[in-house]
C-alpha cells in the first residue's frame, strides 16, 4: 500500500511534476504566468500542453476537459478525447496549447440572467494557470474561467480572480507605506469547514423529497434528536469511518489538504476541515470536496446530504469560511505583532475589515443568500441574518483605548507607543470563541459562519476581497499624501473605529435583545433571500463593483436575476414535490389506515356489542379530521403556487413565493407531521426521522 505522502497530489499536475517534465525556460515562463499574472506565449503553451497530456495518459487519462464553475453553483465539464485520427486509419494522442488555453462549450443552457439572448449559444472557457490541472475519472481537468461571446463573466471564478488581484494591488500599497519593499504579492487564504449529513441509501430512495429537493419536506420529530449532545465528537460508526478514510484518500490524490474530521452536533451530521490555501485554489478544492463526498458515499451504500437544512428540528449544515490575508513570504497580515509598527500595520488592516463589513454588510448577506440557507440563518443554531463582528474582549479593549485616546493596560502593564497616540502592544485574543457571531476574529483570521453547506465559497470571498480592498484603497489614498505619516495613521485608525464600531458585537447573537439592539444601531436584518437580493443592485454597490472592475453593471443585474430565478425555482420544485407526496403517498396511506380502523371497529362490534371500540373511533375521528385538513392545505398550496407563477416580473414572483407559497407549505407540513404520529408505521409511506438519522452503523 502506498504511503500518504506518495498518494498526496499524485493526480495533480503540480509544481513538482512541472519541474520534472518541463524544460527549465518553459517552467520559468509558466511560473511567471502563475505568480505575476503574465500572458503565456502559444509556443510555450504547446510545450506545457504536450507535457500535461503525456503525464495524464501515463496516469490512465483518455480525455481532457475545461473544468469550470457556472452560476449554477456546481461545476461543469465537456470531455474531449486525446485520440486524433490519421489518414492511414491509425490514431495519435494529441493535446495542443490552443486547446489548453481556450475551450468553447455551449453556453445556451447555463444561467445568464439576460447577459445573452436564448439563441446565442457560444461561450468560452479560459485556462486559469493559478490552479493546477488534475485527473478525475480518467479525464485531465483544466480549471478555467467561463465567459460569454461578448466577454461577460458567466461563472464564479472570474469575479473571484478579479477580486484577488484587486486586494493584492491595494494591500501592496499599504505595505509599501510601512517600508515593506520585499513583498511581491499578497493573497487571501481560506480554509472552509464543510458540514454534511450521511444517510442510508436504501432509506433515501424511499423519500421523494430527499431525491428531488435534498431536504425532507415532511417529518415528525423523533423521540430522540440531539438533546443529549452525545453525537458531537463521538466515536465514529464503522460505515462512517470507512467512508471518511476512503474520502481522505480521494482528496489527498487531488492535493486537497483534508485535515480534520469528526461527528457534528446533529445525529448523522459530520464535518471535514482542510488546511488553509490560496482562496482560488481553496474554492476549487471545496467544489471537488462536495463532489467527492457524494461519489464516495455511494460506494458505502450512503448518500451525502449537503442541503443547509435537510431535517427540521436538528441543526442544519453550514460551511465556516476561515479567511485571512498573507504575503508571499508567509506573513499573516491579520496577526498581531510584537513591535509597535507591526501592531500598527495589523490595526490598519483590521480597521479596513471593520469598515468594509459595516459599510457592505448587505453584500455579505447576499453572498450567502439562498432558499436553503434561509432555513438555517437565525434559527438558534447558526449565525443570525444580521451581520456583525466579534473581536474578543482583549482586542475590544484595545479598540476602545484607541477610540478614547487612553492607555490600554495589559495585566503585565506593558505599553508601547508610536507617534503621538497610543498604539498598544497586545496579544491574540484570550477570550472564549463566540460561536453565535456571523463574522468572528479568531486570532489571525476571520471566520465567516453564514455560508451554507451547499454553496460555493467563491461568492463570499469575492465580496470579502472586494470590500476590504476598497477600504485599503481609501486608506492608501489618505496616507500616501500625509505630511506626517504616524499622526495620520493613528488618526485614521481611531476615526475608523469611532465611525464603524456599531458593527462590533461580542455578545449572544441569538438573543432577542440583540435584534432590538442591532435595529437601534442601524444594522440590516435581511431575514430572507428575497429581502437581501435587491441590495445587490443598489447604487453604492454598483459603484463599488464597476469602479474596481469586479463586475460590470450588466453582470451585476444578471446575477440579481439569476438568484431571484433560482429562489423561485427551488420553492416551485419543493411545493410540487410536496403536493405529489400528499396526493400520491400520504392521503392514500391515511385512507387505507382509516379503512383498517373502521373494519377493526366493525369486526369487534360484530363479535360483541359490549366490546369497547372507543380507541378505534377516536383515532378514526382524529385522522379523518386531519386528512380533510391536509386536503384543504394542499388546495391552498396549489392556489398560492398558481398565483405566484402567474406573476411576470422576478421580484414580485419571488416575494409571492416567500409570502404565499412557503407559508402554505409550512401549514401543510404541520398537518402531515401530526398524521405521521397517529398513522401506524406499516401504513406510513416513507421512512421517518428516527430511521433516517439513526440507521447508519
Amino acid at each position: 500500500m502506498s504511503s500518504m505522502s506518495e498518494i498526496f497530489g499524485s493526480l495533480v499536475f503540480n509544481e513538482h511534476v512541472m519541474k520534472e517534465r518541463l524544460p527549465a525556460e518553459t517552467y520559468a515562463a509558466l511560473k511567471r504566468t502563475i505568480e505575476q499574472g503574465r500572458s503565456l506565449d502559444l509556443n510555450i503553451a504547446n510545450v506545457v500542453a504536450n507535457a500535461m497530456k503525456d503525464w495524464a495518459v501515463e496516469k490512465g487519462a483518455t480525455h481532457f476537459t475545461h473544468w469550470f464553475q457556472p452560476m449554477t453553483g456546481i461545476t461543469a465539464e465537456k470531455h474531449e478525447g486525446f485520440l486524433c485520427p490519421q489518414k492511414d486509419g491509425t490514431a495519435i494522442m494529441r493535446f495542443s496549447g490552443k486547446e489548453l488555453i481556450r475551450g468553447e462549450p455551449d453556453a445556451s443552457s447555463f444561467p445568464s440572467g439576460g447577459l445573452r439572448a436564448t439563441f446565442e449559444a457560444r461561450g468560452y472557457t479560459a485556462w486559469d494557470a493559478t490552479s493546477f490541472a488534475f485527473i478525475k475519472d480518467k479525464t485531465l481537468c483544466i480549471p478555467t474561467a467561463f465567459c460569454s461571446y461578448g466577454g461577460e463573466a458567466l461563472d464564479k471564478k472570474t469575479p473571484l480572480l478579479r477580486s484577488m488581484e484587486l486586494l493584492n494591488r491595494q494591500a501592496l500599497r499599504i505595505l509599501r507605506l510601512f517600508g515593506d519593499t520585499q513583498t511581491v504579492r499578497v493573497n487571501t487564504t481560506v480554509g472552509p469547514e464543510q458540514e454534511y449529513f450521511l444517510v442510508d441509501r436504501a432509506l433515501y430512495e424511499k423519500r421523494r423529497d430527499l431525491i428531488y429537493c435534498g431536504r425532507t419536506l415532511f417529518g415528525a420529530k423523533p423521540p430522540k434528536g440531539q438533546e443529549l449532545d452525545d453525537h458531537y465528537f463521538g466515536s465514529l460508526k464503522d460505515r462512517v469511518s470507512a467512508f471518511m478514510h476512503d474520502l481522505d484518500e480521494e482528496l489527498w490524490k487531488l492535493g486537497i489538504f483534508a485535515k480534520t474530521e469528526h461527528n457534528e452536533v446533529a445525529p448523522a451530521q459530520h464535518e471535514l476541515a482542510p488546511i488553509f490555501t490560496t482562496t482560488n485554489i481553496a474554492t476549487d478544492h471545496n467544489q471537488l470536496t462536495m463532489e467527492l463526498m457524494r461519489k464516495v458515499a455511494g460506494r458505502h451504500g450512503l448518500v451525502c446530504l449537503l442541503h443547509e437544512k435537510p431535517f427540521a428540528g436538528v441543526n442544519g449544515s453550514g460551511k465556516h469560511n476561515n479567511w485571512s490575508i498573507s504575503t508571499d513570504s508567509g506573513v499573516n497580515l491579520l496577526e498581531p505583532g510584537d513591535s509597535p509598527r507591526e501592531n500598527a500595520q495589523f490595526l490598519l488592516f483590521l480597521a479596513a475589515v471593520i469598515k468594509g463589513v459595516d459599510e457592505y454588510q448587505d453584500l455579505l448577506r447576499i453572498s450567502v443568500a439562498s432558499a436553503g440557507n434561509d432555513h438555517r440563518l437565525g434559527a438558534n443554531e447558526a449565525p443570525p441574518a444580521i451581520v456583525s463582528m466579534f473581536v474578543g474582549d482583549d482586542l475590544l479593549e484595545v479598540l476602545r483605548a484607541i477610540e478614547t485616546g487612553s492607555d490600554y493596560d495589559r495585566r503585565d502593564k506593558i505599553e508601547m507607543r508610536i507617534g503621538v497616540h497610543t498604539l498598544p502592544r497586545f496579544t491574540r485574543d484570550t477570550t472564549d470563541r463566540n460561536r453565535t457571531s456571523p463574522f468572528a476574529f479568531t486570532g489571525n483570521k476571520f471566520e465567516f459562519r453564514m455560508v451554507g453547506s451547499s454553496q460555493s465559497i467563491a461568492d463570499c470571498n469575492t465580496m470579502l476581497n472586494t470590500i476590504v480592498a476598497e477600504e485599503l484603497s481609501g486608506f492608501a489614498d489618505q496616507l500616501e499624501g500625509a505630511a506626517d505619516f504616524e499622526t495620520a495613521l493613528n488618526d485614521l485608525i481611531r476615526d475608523t473605529i469611532i465611525a464603524h464600531k456599531r458593527i462590533i458585537f461580542n455578545g449572544n447573537n441569538y438573543s432577542e435583545e440583540w435584534v432590538a439592539e442591532a435595529q437601534k444601531r442601524g444594522l440590516l436584518n435581511l431575514r430572507s433571500t428575497v429581502d437581501a437580493l435587491g441590495y445587490l443592485i443598489k447604487e453604492k454597490n454598483i459603484t463599488l463593483f464597476t469602479k474596481n472592475k469586479i463586475f460590470t453593471e450588466s453582470e451585476l443585474h444578471s446575477r440579481y436575476e439569476i438568484l431571484l430565478e433560482k429562489y423561485c425555482k427551488t420553492l416551485n420544485i419543493e411545493s410540487l414535490t410536496m403536493l405529489e407526496m400528499i396526493k400520491k403517498e400520504i392521503l392514500p396511506s391515511c385512507l387505507k389506515y382509516q379503512k383498517a380502523l373502521a373494519e377493526t371497529a366493525l369486526e369487534k362490534k360484530q363479535i360483541s356489542a359490549a366490546l369497547n371500540c372507543s380507541v378505534e373511533e377516536k383515532l378514526l375521528t382524529d385522522i379523518s379530521s386531519l386528512t380533510s385538513s391536509l386536503c384543504e392545505r394542499a388546495a391552498q398550496l396549489e392556489g398560492a403556487l398558481l398565483s405566484a407563477k402567474g406573476l411576470s416580473d422576478s421580484p414580485s414572483q419571488a416575494a409571492a413565493f416567500r409570502d404565499m407559497v412557503f407559508p402554505s407549505m409550512q401549514e401543510a407540513r404541520a398537518v402531515a407531521d401530526e398524521l405521521e404520529v397517529l398513522v401506524a408505521k406499516e401504513y406510513w409511506p416513507y421512512p421517518g426521522y428516527g430511521e433516517l438519522l439513526f440507521s447508519v452503523e
